[in-house]
């Protein structure tokens, strides 16, 4: 990590190297810090970039720095399908509830106002996911029933704080709406592993073996699935 001097403030940077990018850009972000992305360039030049933007870059890491944990702000990062996006907030006084739209490339969440929003953001957020759950999710079950031969009494899309999915004694499938932040391969495995449980309710050797049968690199699998967070 470099730093610079500008002022009587300090500001430590990274570099990421992006050979395919035209010309370079900073990011300013809560995790990540100060981050310079683009082709390769010396020492000398990338802290001529940095202090040629110092002040902007001052500026948002003192918004950064006021922004609580959990809160959702521009240079935020969402996760969906195995990927995290860019978050932009926008301002329009004329709606009444945050509405929120996804490009494949970046999330934008619209607002009424920047104070006291969160709540309703994430409620927002919230919706957004469970919907596309519904609209992506649903067909793959039906698809995966169809192949794997394995039957259920009914799918349901519900935000569980605890586990992915769960298989009730009337082999009703119950899935977290969180799994639509999972990548395909991940969302798939959920989706067999609650339909094996209705052949096989526990997790014994017997549960194991049913699910080899359709799904080769369950073991790998199943260690991804572990350390995802609910």
């Amino acid at each position: 990590m470099r730093s610079v001097r500008y002022g009587s403030r300090l500001i430590q940077y990274s570099i990421q190297p992006r050979e395919g990018l035209k010309s370079h850009y900073i990011s300013v972000e809560r995790h990540s810090g100060v981050v310079l992305k683009g082709k390769h360039v010396s020492d000398t030049a990338a802290d001529k970039m940095i202090l040629k933007k110092a002040k902007w870059i001052l500026d948002k890491l003192d918004v950064v720095g006021t922004v609580n944990e959990g809160d959702i702000v521009t240079g935020s990062r969402l996760p969906y399908l195995g990927k995290t996006y860019y978050v932009q907030i926008l301002v329009d006084r004329k709606i009444e509830t945050p509405l929120v739209q996804f490009n494949y490339s970046r999330f934008t969440i619209t607002v009424k106002s920047l104070d006291g929003n969160q709540k309703e953001i994430q409620l927002a957020l919230q919706k957004f996911y469970k919907e596309k759950a519904t609209e992506k999710i649903i067909p793959r079950v039906e698809k995966l029933t169809s192949k794997t031969g394995l039957r259920c009494h009914g799918v349901q899309l519900r935000k569980m704080t605890r586990r992915w999915g769960s298989c009730t004694a009337r082999n009703k499938i119950l899935l977290n709406t969180d799994a639509i932040k999972l990548p395909f391969s991940l969302i798939d495995y959920l989706i067999i592993h609650e339909l094996v449980h209705t052949k096989v309710k526990d997790h014994s050797k017997l549960f194991w073996k049913e699910l080899s049968k359709h799904v080769r690199n369950w073991k790998t699998l199943d260690e991804k699935m572990k350390v995802m967070k609910l």
